[in-house]
């Protein structure tokens, strides 16, 4: 049987071969009684338009790049490789494909702009870790070549290009509620050192929540940062359970893993020295990422709709790329989605020795 072609399911369907390209490339042109018939069709002819074809037509190469951070973690890594599969599956069901590419800083990924844009054709570029200042973005508004990117921009809430973002200070609050919720007073906060301004953000969150339950003045000190490793939350939660703290909202989980790991090895009188724990009151750690290592330990975490991001990035820069601007309802260009804390069965403190 003879692969269907343009020309042939238009005379079949008795539509000029524009009204079958309007129908994959522009439906908002079509009629919505014609739509239907011909998109039945294509359907059932199995058709598939030509990438080689699609690509002269556009003059485009129908891939977009992104820079491909290095996992300084084995722990909180998982958060890349979803938000990465999500990514491809997405750009994958719009029909184009991600080309990934290593480069030590933005700096070095500017450079890398250039060379792919030159040789490989790349369409687009989606980048990630946004920061103050970012040469990337202004590079590439520069150059007038599209992008989107998986980050706030920090300097400028009014910025023009397109980002999605996660509001980690929403997580950290919601950590804080639940905490308080569970009879804490005294919750801490511990982030990473060199966090940036993600990791401020964290600790925006839980310095707002614990001002709005009045626990602003009590928690006091309650703060100190380490190592984004569980070596480091075992550092820092010991200190923090020094200065009195019964619970503690981590930026991350490798950080609450290691705070855990001090909290078991505590008896109950032990973990608020000086002052008795309160019927039913008991050590608690909130992590933030919610990785499989962490739903492994029972421990409560912030979970990040990763994969929601990722899909809206590939509509943002998709729908630049086909240059409908001004054709139907534009995606949102600035979002900020929401975390939410999954809540875990605490892990059981060690037994009095």
């Amino acid at each position: 049987m003879a692969r269907p072609t343009l020309a042939s399911l238009a005379a079949e369907l008795g539509v000029s071969r524009q009204t079958i390209s309007n129908v994959l490339n522009a439906p908002q042109r079509v009629k919505p009684a014609t739509l239907d018939r011909v998109r039945a069709a294509i359907e059932a002819a199995g058709y598939r338009p030509s990438a080689a074809a699609r690509q002269l037509r556009t003059r485009r190469s129908m891939n977009l790049g992104m820079r491909l951070m290095p996992v300084t973690d084995g722990i909180n890594g998982s958060i890349l490789d979803r938000f990465l599969h999500a990514l491809t599956e997405s750009a994958q069901g719009a029909g184009y494909r991600l080309t990934l590419f290593c480069a030590d800083s933005h700096e070095d990924e500017v450079l890398q702009y250039g060379e792919l844009l030159h040789v490989a054709g790349i369409d687009g570029f989606i980048l990630t870790s946004s920061s103050r200042d970012d040469v990337r973005t202004k590079w590439l508004q520069d150059n007038g070549t599209p992008f989107a990117v998986f980050g706030r921009p920090w300097e400028d809430a009014s910025a023009q290009h397109p980002w999605v973002d996660i509001d980690g200070a929403a997580g950290t609050g919601e950590a804080v509620s639940i905490l308080a919720g569970q009879g804490h007073t005294r919750i801490a906060f511990l982030g990473w050192k060199d966090g940036g301004s993600v990791g401020d953000d964290r600790q925006s969150g839980w310095e707002r929540a614990m001002g709005a339950l009045g626990f602003s003045e009590d928690g006091s000190g309650l703060c100190t940062s380490a190592t984004d490793t569980v070596t480091g939350g075992i550092s820092g939660g010991r200190e923090l359970i020094e200065r009195g703290a019964t619970a503690i909202v981590c930026a991350s989980d490798s950080l609450a893993i290691g705070a855990a790991e001090i909290l078991r090895e505590l008896r109950p009188e032990q973990f608020l020295p000086g002052r008795p724990a309160g019927p039913g009151l008991r050590a608690a750690v909130v992590g933030f990422d919610d990785t499989p290592v962490a739903a492994a330990l029972g421990l409560s975490s912030v979970a990040q709709p990763v994969e929601d991001a990722a899909r809206h990035i590939v509509r943002l820069l998709t729908f630049e790329l086909a240059d409908r601007r001004g054709e139907g309802s534009a995606p949102e260009q600035h979002v900020l989605l929401a975390p939410h804390v999954v809540e875990r069965v605490p892990l059981p403190l060690a037994a009095p020795h």
